[in-house]
């Protein structure tokens, strides 16, 4: 989990343009010619240049996930891992012993720092309440930085991380790992952008939904002293295994889990939202401080004066829907992305122009393209029911874990060799309509959306 103690509590893109829409690095449109190399980023395994010295801060559910990926990229060298749980920390060790890497534990940040000389960078998968201090210490002692997101569980960490960012000169990368995801990438550049696939972009929605689920449980004789947790500011061991539940070290599910997707909203529209209305209680898990459910509408603004709406939902009470998603809907088509695979579908709208050029270039897969069977003539409920729509798919198909492309693109970034794919300023601000739909559940009332400053 974490390390020290918590301290108690670019240029906005103007619009739907084809520049603002495909701001790309060099690297990324060479790729451009074969969509199924698109995501295939070569690491620097087996290059002259002498490895990175990374140390990772925090093993609980997302440091796992990461310490993964991070072990398939050969251009780093993990030489440290931090965590105040003794049991998680015990388990990280074994973990890299048997991977036949032998690193040094430590129960604190501060500590880590003072003693591990030669660190390059530092990945951070600690509560969001940590992100803000952990970086900027990080920051500050001159190393580069990969935080998970959310930023910070308030807005005053996440900006702070940005001007610390600022201050040092030293790169922030934050894990919004979509952005260096293959699917959305091609997606937002080549479909959207290029292709213009959708016609007329009108509308968008979202959705991540879970079943029901226990709070986390810890193994027997595995507490953490409680004088150690009162440290962190923690009151018991439930807090501590369930932060994401209570506001004062986490944002809850529109946080943990909608940070995802909203960030794919501004991303892909090019702007930030005017306004924001949501709904949202603590209406299943009555022994929780942040609400279970939410919805959220969003209005984005279009350069023609017409105006988009994003809906997000998120449910921790039930797995129907199809699990989790992003949608984009236009005049002509819709898109539908998932990291799964399996959810992500594009349709053609029957009165839209034909799609052939764009299989031919092998933008899209037409095996999927065939329209729904007909249906029964006593089945047509509304003589204006739309015609079935043909499906196609997406023809890019990943070779990496899903969170190794944006941690390469970190270490690229260092080496010189790449731009940030999430930077910090970014990610600040494609964050801020979250807190802002936050924001709209407590007031129950429409809130304003004006550009965050840093």
């Amino acid at each position: 989990m974490n390390a020290s103690p918590a301290t108690p509590s670019p240029s906005p893109s103007t619009g739907f343009s084809r520049r603002n829409f495909l701001g790309l690095s060099a690297g990324a449109l060479a790729l451009a010619s074969t969509p199924r190399l698109f995501g295939q980023v070569t690491s620097a395994a087996g290059s002259a240049e002498k490895p990175l010295r990374v140390a990772l801060v925090g093993y609980g559910a997302q440091g796992r996930i990461l310490a993964e990926s991070l072990l398939k990229i050969g251009d780093i060298k993990l030489v440290a891992l931090c965590d105040m749980w003794d049991y998680a920390r015990t388990y990280g060790e074994r973990y890299f012993k048997a991977a036949g890497i032998d690193l040094t534990g430590y129960s604190d940040l501060d500590e880590m720092l003072a003693k591990e000389k030669g660190l390059d960078a530092v990945v951070i998968a600690t509560p969001d309440v940590f992100h803000a201090p952990h970086t900027n210490a990080c920051l500050k002692a001159g190393l580069h930085v990969y935080c998970e997101k959310m930023m910070s569980n308030t807005v005053e960490g996440a900006r702070s991380m940005v001007q610390t960012m600022k201050e040092t000169g030293r790169l922030l990368q934050i894990g919004h790992q979509r952005h260096s995801n293959p699917r959305y990438r091609f997606t937002r550049e080549r479909l959207l952008g290029e292709a213009k696939l959708v016609g007329q972009l009108t509308g968008a929605q979202a959705q991540w939904n879970r079943a029901v689920t226990k709070d986390l449980g810890w193994p027997k004789k595995s507490d953490i002293p409680a004088e150690t947790l009162a440290h962190y500011g923690y009151p018991d061991m439930a807090t501590f295994r369930n932060w994401r539940w209570y506001k004062k070290f986490g944002g809850g599910p529109l946080s943990d889990l909608g940070a995802h997707q909203i960030d794919i909203f501004s991303w892909f529209f090019g702007r930030l939202p005017s306004t924001v209305i949501a709904s949202g209680g603590v209406d299943f898990y009555k022994n929780h401080e942040w609400f279970d459910n939410a919805m959220v509408i969003y209005e984005f603004p279009q350069l023609d004066g017409n105006v988009a709406r994003a809906f997000y939902q998120v449910q921790t009470t039930t797995s129907s829907g199809g699990g989790y998603w992003e949608q984009f809907m236009g005049s002509e088509g819709t898109i539908r992305i998932s990291e799964n695979p399996s959810q992500t579908k594009i349709y053609r709208e029957a009165a839209a122009p034909s799609w052939e050029e764009w299989v031919r270039k092998n933008y899209l897969r037409a095996d999927l393209a065939a329209a729904a069977a007909a249906p029964a003539a006593d089945a047509k409920v509304d003589a204006r029911e739309t015609a079935p729509l043909a499906t196609y798919g997406l023809p890019v198909t990943l070779n990496k874990a899903i969170h190794q492309y944006h941690l390469e693109n970190f270490f690229q970034a260092i080496r010189g060799k790449a731009k940030l794919n999430c930077p910090a300023d970014e990610a600040f601000r494609s964050e801020y309509p979250i807190f802002k739909a936050i924001e709209a559940i407590e007031k129950r009332q429409l809130i304003t959306i004006t550009e965050p400053a840093v």
